[in-house]
């Protein structure tokens, strides 16, 4: 393995660490071009960069920082053409299965030590044909339900609910029940029942989790589109009924997560389901107007009492072309260390290191906001699962999330639009082979 090589002039420290403690290694001279995902929520972590090159004589340089499906498309491109000469890229669980032969082993360039106490199921699912292609993060993502406390406490409205739905206004433990309160707490302009994601992989993963939830497959046996069936109706329709009660904003059609982080965040939103990164912003005082009114309980359950539980985990990977792995591994590594991942996790984000977890529980400790956001993230995390095991995934979404569009819009029946995803899906994974 190249941790255990001798040291030379030009590569040290980490191509002959032999173990943990000697990382993050000394990279003078070496500049490190990385391409990572953006965000609000993320620029705490990114912040460390500056300890790193302080650490190691290097620097990084951010060539590109933008949304994951924006990134992805972006690395596809590279792809195409060539110019996969950067270091260091974010990834995504989801998105890794589509390249993993652009990215390096890492195990080749950091000793079992600094791997070792990494939540063992997170190792796995990061490792592709054999090779470990990215580090976890502190963003183990499945989403829980944030609320507005206050409006469970407001006694008019509880009895106006119950006397409307015929039964107790409480945090909503269904989907359904989700769709009753939005449309009775809507105000449309000026308050939202809730919000969703309208466009991308962002749509098609919340379809896909209520499609599961209600019973149904995304893919069958044979790996076929499965989706349009009598559960992936009830659940398509499940969007359609909230746009056009206006219980959502005008706008969710181009939704993506920031927009609804920050939707909550404005005091215009009751219920959103949200990943637990937002859950410090959420509750912060200077960034979100619903700050210590904000509850959060575990994703809601179908129609076939399976709670949903889409779920996956950040990352960061080495590229094959870059010049310095060593370098970048060290990079990879230290942004994902247990101090990282401490900082990530204070915000809300589940760490992917078993001693952070520890930590996470213990300051908890005698913070009602912070233990409720462990417990009904813990709940999702129990019932989690991730996206079909396919390289289509994405692919598949791209030809999926405008026919939900067209459904929510009016301008196909939920039938006739997943019909023709499954027809289209069903070419995409004939293309591939799949098929």
């Amino acid at each position: 393995m190249k941790y255990l090589t001798t040291a030379s002039a030009a590569v040290l420290a980490l191509a002959s660490a032999a173990a943990a403690q000697d990382l993050p290694g000394s990279f003078e001279g070496v500049t490190i071009e990385a391409k990572l995902i953006g965000g609000q929520q993320y620029e705490p972590l990114y912040a460390r960069i500056a300890e790193w090159e302080k650490a190691t004589g290097a620097k990084v340089e951010v060539i590109s920082k933008k949304n994951h499906f924006e990134l992805d498309r972006e690395i596809k491109s590279d792809i195409a053409t060539g110019q996969l000469g950067w270091c260091v890229g974010s990834n995504h669980s989801s998105f890794a299965p589509q390249y993993p032969g652009i990215y390096v082993d890492l195990r080749e360039y950091l000793p079992d030590e600094a791997l070792a106490d990494f939540v063992a199921g997170n190792i796995e699912a990061a490792t592709l044909d054999g090779k470990l292609v990215m580090l976890p993060r502190a963003q183990f993502d499945v989403s829980a339900l944030y609320y507005q406390k206050s409006l469970y406490e407001d006694t008019a409205k509880a009895e106006a609910f119950e006397a409307e739905y015929g039964y107790p206004l409480a945090v909503p433990d269904t989907w359904e029940q989700v769709a009753d309160q939005a449309k009775f707490f809507a105000d449309a302009p000026n308050f939202y029942g809730t919000q969703y994601a309208g466009k991308e992989e962002a749509i098609a993963g919340r379809f896909y989790e209520i499609l599961v939830a209600n019973g149904g497959e995304f893919l069958d046996a044979d790996g076929a589109p499965a989706f349009n069936s009598e559960a992936g109706v009830e659940a398509l329709n499940w969007f359609i009924d909230l746009y056009a009660a206006k219980a959502v904003p005008a706008g969710v059609p181009n939704y993506l997560w920031d927009d609804l982080g920050q939707g909550f965040a404005s005091g215009t939103v009751a219920l959103n389901l949200d990943w637990p990164g937002w859950a410090g912003f959420f509750n912060d005082p200077e960034a979100s107007k619903v700050a210590g009114n904000v509850g959060v309980a575990p994703p809601p359950k179908g129609s076939a009492g399976i709670r949903s539980g889409w779920s996956g985990f950040h990352g960061f990977s080495v590229t094959q072309d870059c010049e310095s792995p060593e370098a970048a591994a060290s990079l990879v590594w230290f942004l994902t260390n247990e101090d990282s991942q401490k900082l990530e996790s204070a915000a809300g984000p589940l760490p992917s290191r078993t001693s952070v977890w520890e930590h996470v529980i213990a300051e908890a400790e005698g913070d009602a906001y912070r233990t409720e956001v462990l417990q009904a993230f813990q709940t999702g995390a129990e019932t989690a699962f991730a996206v079909p095991k396919t390289p289509s995934w994405i692919e598949i979404t791209n030809v999926l999330y405008p026919e939900l569009q067209a459904a929510i819009l009016g301008d196909k029946s939920a039938q006739d639009a997943l019909d023709t995803a499954a027809e289209e899906a069903t070419y995409v994974l004939e293309d591939a082979g799949e098929l």
